[in-house]
């Protein structure tokens, strides 16, 4: 008889991204689409559902804070992380390109052919968070909204 706990299920439930602005952040990530919830939050957190996890924004210093980190300097450059938009089609990546750039995010790579075979571009929060849109071989997007892995 072993007195080691079972392992947990692995699981990414929630992606929190620290911002400058709260009011601005969550009128961003509205009018992209997702939906917000548990809105009795007021602006001290947000959360949108994404259709498998969540993302939350929360003050970029009071998060800092919490984890322990300096909030300064913030960094300019590449954080070591993407959040991606998995798309059906090419001119679906185009379409959400141009509508994330028309509701205030900032163009940083323009759509292009992958060498792995996708087509891909990448776009900023007002935060500087990077997103990819992609379409990628082997990746299917469901009507549910969630990505579909091959085994």
């Amino acid at each position: 008889m072993s007195d080691k706990p079972a392992a947990p299920v692995a699981r990414l439930t929630m992606i929190t991204l620290g911002v400058s602005n709260m009011r601005s952040s969550i009128a961003f990530y509205e009018a992209l689409g997702f939906v917000r919830k548990f809105q009795a939050t007021g602006e001290t957190v947000a959360f949108f559902e994404t259709g498998g996890t969540a993302i939350g924004l929360f003050p970029w210093n009071q998060l800092a804070q919490d984890v322990t980190l300096p909030e300064r300097p913030r960094p300019q450059a590449f954080r070591g992380m993407t959040l991606a938009w998995n798309c059906r089609s090419p001119e679906e990546v185009d379409t959400v390109l141009d509508f994330a750039v028309s509701k205030g995010a900032s163009l940083l790579k323009p759509a292009h052919k992958t060498d792995y075979g996708g087509y891909s571009g990448y776009f900023a929060d007002p935060d500087n968070h990077p997103w990819e849109v992609v379409v990628a071989p082997g990746i299917e997007v469901g009507e549910d909204r969630r990505i579909h892995l091959p085994d």
